[in-house]
């Protein structure tokens, strides 16, 4: 089982400039304005990759450009989410939290509930017992989510954790 935090990855700029493109077609199909400040938040969010709450996109996208909105910020994260290119997630703890599709393989999450640390997890002998219970069963999977919640098993790690976002 791999276990991937990338909060600390930072995106290159093709795969930045990959999404840009994209987004703006979204943003022209609709009929909507492209901007300055909507261009400067998809830069920001795909350079950070994670788990990324509005609130912290918009302290990054604020370092950028300092006139920028918390609305602009939530407005532009809706589209990117009705684009396609980014998925909201929820971990039972009121925020919502926004990770770009397609930036890493499938992976699923593990939430700890003490410190809300989330990594990434991906496991190929799970995905082919899921597909393998879908067959016995007359059934076909489209998409799957799974989220385990528990605890830091190194009380030391939680503490560092809890004590980053005390900074943040």
């Amino acid at each position: 089982m791999a276990v991937v935090e990338n909060r600390t990855q930072l995106a290159d700029d093709s795969f930045v400039k990959e999404k840009e493109a994209a987004f703006l077609e979204f943003i022209q199909s609709k009929g909507l304005k492209t901007t300055r400040q909507r261009g400067t938040i998809v830069q920001v969010f795909f350079r950070l990759r994670g788990h990324i709450s509005v609130e912290e996109l918009l302290r990054e996208v604020k370092r950028v450009n300092p006139r920028i909105g918390y609305a602009t910020v939530y407005r532009t994260l809706h589209l990117l989410v009705e684009s396609g290119l980014v998925e909201e997630r929820r971990f039972g703890d009121g925020l919502a939290r926004y990770e770009g599709r397609n930036e890493v393989e499938h992976h699923d999450h593990m939430i700890c509930l003490e410190c809300g640390k989330i990594r990434e997890f991906s496991n190929p002998g799970l995905l082919a017992l899921q597909e393998k219970l879908a067959e016995e069963n007359g059934f076909k999977i489209y998409r799957h989510r799974l989220e385990l919640y528990g605890a830091c098993e190194d009380p030391a790690d939680c503490k560092s954790h809890q004590e980053m976002k005390g900074r943040a």
